[in-house]
């Protein structure tokens, strides 16, 4: 399921670069090419089972403050769909998450920590 990201121009990014560091600074142009295109398909790895298609819809706000809405729905079911909002550079945190396992030809997904979130399994 290969998707081609392109990098965001110099101007987005470094609005969003006082937020992160080290590595995560790297795959930033990618992630926020990835959040401008408002949406991705991916697949949720289950240990031990087969992996569940979902598709991950957001709004678009180029302020790092800004409060992103992201929809996710799985194996396009209605009765599986769950929202969660927080900060823009927050999300957009994940997405490096999403692109540094793509660019280990990985399937695109979201961290354990981002489905805990969306799950809210830790309130």
């Amino acid at each position: 399921m290969p998707i081609d990201i392109q990098p965001a121009p110099k101007q987005d990014v470094g609005v969003y670069m006082p937020y992160y560091q080290g590595n995560k600074r790297k795959a930033l142009p990618y992630a926020i090419g990835l959040y401008k295109r408002g949406n991705l398909e991916g697949e949720r790895r289950i240990e031990g089972g087969e992996s569940i298609a979902f598709l991950a819809t957001w709004n678009v706000s180029m302020l790092p403050a800004d409060l992103t809405q992201c929809r996710m729905q799985f194996d396009g079911d209605a009765d599986l769909t769950y929202e969660i909002t927080m900060a823009t550079f927050e999300f957009v945190d994940f997405l490096i998450d999403v692109v540094t396992a793509m660019r280990l030809k990985r399937s695109p997904d979201f961290s354990k920590t981002f489905y805990r979130k969306l799950l809210r399994v830790d309130e």
